[in-house]
């Protein structure tokens, strides 16, 4: 599977809301940068932070349908009990009938969960793809790659970095996602920038040794740290300033961290590399049991036990992926992740106490005069379109009686001025010579 980087996203509508994305994160980024924090682990939450709350008004029907769907379903199970075997084409359309009423009783809708999710999933796809490519959609972040990419393309059009990734791992690694872009005519440089945003320290001191990249500065900045023989930073570069939170280069991914921690003994770099994970995984599982409970499907008892089963092995299984992911992925993503949950445990607490304030009775109340008003709208609107579909055909039969009319006037003149043989010489034949010549002269 190949993954391009700095090439626009050419998905339809997709494509857009990743464009809007990326214009916000650099957004971001940029007043982080004019008020002297130019970082983009900071820029992350932000971000996340951002996004949430211009969703809440989703999240909360979301929320909203899952507390209310509590409610509902002693109802809903009893009408699957009342139809419980019967197959007939009569009992199933009652049975969705009194379904439909109980869910217009409380005032949502049976797809109303699903629209929400389905309006939501684009937006969390293009969130991971501006903060997994962040030089993508971060204009100063990408020319500050750039300047390093044209220097190493213009040395050996990146053959170091292509033929040693036995050595560099986290090289050999984002190679093997970005070859299709090393591999294009005339994007090398965009392919190079690619694998440079993935490269761990230790490769990138490599590179940089190799390509004499210490010199490289833009706008009079230099863009790599200096190391000393330990490893330990002499002057910040531009990208460690921008990469490095809370002491960790975010674009390592923890498991280099560790390794790099280890080998170097900076043994609270270490611990924080693994914490990111583990609390990208105890707030998933967190944010999952302050949910509420999601509706069981309509159906058979053993098709709903079996969903709630599922649904709760996937409530098990997703903290645990999101930590296995976090220790792989850059320590961005496990940042993201678990701002991200914070966040959205923060709206829950909140989203909670105010759907659990709903006075159940009052909302019934008024859905009903709300259906009641639909239902007068409905057939105030029928009556219309009756009325007007009797107004047409009154109008289509008045024009065809006419139309008849006409052609059988026309007819009648067609007959008496129809051409007739008479016999030569015979008094009809005159006096029709006199009836021509009379119609003749009084033209």
């Amino acid at each position: 599977m190949y993954f391009t980087l700095l090439t626009p996203n050419s998905t339809p509508i997709f494509k857009y809301i990743v464009w809007i994305l990326g214009k916000i994160m650099e957004g971001l980024f940029f007043v982080l940068d004019k008020i002297g924090i130019p970082n983009i682990g900071i820029a992350i939450i932000l971000f996340t932070i951002f996004v949430n709350v211009c969703l809440i008004p989703l999240t909360y029907k979301q929320q909203k349908f899952s507390k209310l769907s509590l409610k509902m379903n002693p109802e809903i199970k009893a009408i699957q009990k009342k139809y419980n075997g019967k197959k007939d084409q009569d009992s199933m359309m009652k049975m969705q009938a009194e379904t439909q009423a109980v869910y217009a009783k409380y005032g949502v809708s049976q797809a109303g969960s699903c629209v929400t999710l389905l309006i939501q999933f684009p937006i969390l796809i293009a969130l991971y793809r501006v903060i997994y490519q962040v030089p993508a959609y971060v204009t100063k972040i990408g020319d500050t790659f750039r300047v390093l990419a044209n220097q190493i393309v213009a040395t050996d059009n990146g053959a170091f970095i292509t033929e040693n990734t036995a050595e560099l791992a986290s090289v050999k690694s984002a190679i093997s996602m970005y070859s299709k872009n090393l591999a294009k005519e005339g994007n090398l440089t965009n392919g190079i920038i690619d694998v440079l945003n993935r490269v761990s320290t230790s490769d990138m001191a490599q590179i940089s040794e190799h390509y004499g990249l210490a010199d490289c500065t833009i706008n009079g900045q230099q863009i790599l740290s200096t190391l000393d023989a330990s490893g330990k930073v002499v002057t910040k570069g531009l990208l460690d300033t921008y990469n490095n939170f809370l002491g960790l280069n975010i674009v390592n991914s923890p498991i280099n961290i560790i390794k790099e921690s280890f080998a170097s003994h900076a043994y609270l770099l270490m611990i924080m590399a693994i914490l990111i994970p583990l609390l990208s995984g105890f707030s998933q599982w967190l944010s999952i049991k302050l949910s509420p409970s999601q509706p069981q499907a309509a159906g058979d008892n053993s098709t709903a036990d079996s969903m709630a089963q599922s649904m709760k092995t996937m409530n098990v299984m997703m903290p645990l992926m999101s930590v296995w992911f976090a220790f792989t992925f850059p320590a961005g993503m496990g940042i993201y992740w678990t701002a991200n949950a914070v966040v959205r445990i923060v709206l829950q607490i909140f989203m909670n106490k105010r759907i659990d304030k709903i006075d159940i009775n009052e909302l019934i109340e008024k859905n009903a005069e709300k259906s009641k008003k639909k239902l007068e709208q409905i057939q105030a609107n029928q009556e219309r379109m009756q009325a007007y579909a009797a107004m047409n055909t009154r109008s289509i039969q008045k024009k065809a009686s006419y139309v008849n009319t006409a052609a059988s006037d026309d007819k009648d003149i067609e007959e008496v001025n129809k051409p007739t043989n008479y016999a030569p010489g015979s008094l009809a034949a005159k006096a029709n010579m006199v009836n021509e010549f009379n119609k003749r002269n009084s033209k």
